[in-house]
């Protein structure tokens, strides 16, 4: 913040509190100043678990909404700050809203975004932070099993994430995801829908994102009903080859753009130019899905991978009609000479 003449900054986002404070707290709000102790501001009845679940012990309390805005507006007031950052991003909460109110009701105050500074600390992970995914990766691959299991002919895809869901939450996730998408009909990613039924050759892919004390792990396979035809292994072997090119690639100062031009160019030569979609890579940590992410933010394609980085790979899957889509995604640990895979589960996968 100093180094950007920033006062001081405000922070909602629930991934960002999560990583400053160690503990995730609904409805957050931390003002971290470029000098002295940050202040969290915390519902009156909630202050003495938060004070002993983490290391901050300067709270200010509220019962109202209206207090909170109040108290936070007026310490930065008090505080003569002119400059505040603010960690401007879209998760589960109305922090948009909340912007545009802070902005209002701090006029005199030149509001920058934060977020990109926040997330180059984030991209790195500590020992504790590897340990939590590592966690997850373990929850991921018992909510796979399970949601293999489930495949069927005749299953919505709802009933098969259910099935993962439930076993994931049981093993201590509290907020996991899943995508499955069967067919041949290819889809990037959609939500479970409880009126699609499996039927039989069907292609499936299952996205599961497991978390262990706010952490994430990624693990994606597709299942294979009936068996592997010809066409199908073609792909399989072609997206496996993928799989192992990036796996290879993934180490300290490899620009992630030039992993992404080895497998768009390995898709081609292999005759499936059209059936691949661009954005092999994503963070992983408080979020599911982090910088840099390739997919949808072009600029993150020129970052550098670096050590301790953890990556999701390969996320953009071959989407080939008449076959369905076809992915396979693991969790990686940048390392200084190969990538430490993080999940641990096989590949072909027939029913």
């Amino acid at each position: 913040m100093k180094q950007n003449n920033i006062d001081a900054s405000i922070i909602r986002t629930l991934s960002s509190f999560t990583y400053f404070t160690g503990i995730k707290w609904l409805r957050p709000a931390l003002l971290i100043p470029a000098e002295n102790d940050p202040i969290a501001f915390v519902f009156k009845y909630e202050a003495e678990e938060f004070m002993d679940k983490t290391w901050i012990q300067n709270v200010k309390t509220y019962m109202k909404a209206e207090v909170l805005m109040k108290e936070i507006s007026g310490t930065i007031r008090e505080s003569g700050y002119k400059t505040v950052g603010f960690d401007y991003s879209v998760e589960r909460d109305s922090y948009v809203l909340f912007f545009e109110l802070f902005k209002r009701l701090n006029s005199q105050v030149n509001v920058v975004d934060v977020h990109a500074l926040i997330m180059q600390l984030r991209m790195i992970k500590a020992p504790d932070e590897l340990e939590a995914i590592k966690q997850a990766s373990r929850i991921a691959e018992h909510g796979m099993q399970k949601a293999i299991e489930t495949v069927d002919t005749g299953k919505t895809e709802l009933e098969v994430a259910a099935e993962a869901l439930s076993e994931m939450m049981k093993e201590g996730a509290e907020n996991p995801h899943i995508y499955v998408t069967t067919g041949p009909k290819p889809r990037i990613h959609a939500e479970p829908r409880s009126w699609v039924k499996i039927q039989p050759n069907d292609t499936v892919e299952i996205v599961i994102s497991a978390d262990f004390r706010g952490y994430y792990s990624n693990l994606t396979r597709t299942v294979f009903l009936g068996g592997l035809s010809d066409e199908k292994r073609k792909v399989y072997e072609v997206f496996m080859e993928m799989h192992r090119i990036a796996e290879e690639n993934l180490k300290p100062g490899t620009k992630l753009i030039e992993i992404e031009t080895l497998l768009r160019k390995h898709a081609a030569d292999r005759g499936y130019s059209n059936n691949y979609v661009t954005g092999f890579a994503h963070g992983v940590g408080l979020l599911t899905e982090e910088d840099p992410i390739t997919t949808i933010v072009i600029p993150h394609r020129r970052y550098e991978t670096m050590e301790n980085m953890v990556l999701a790979s390969i996320h953009s899957p071959l989407t080939v009609p008449g076959i369905g889509t076809i992915k396979f995604e693991d969790t990686y640990v940048v390392r200084t000479t190969r990538p430490e895979k993080l999940t641990n589960f096989h590949y072909e996968i027939t029913k």
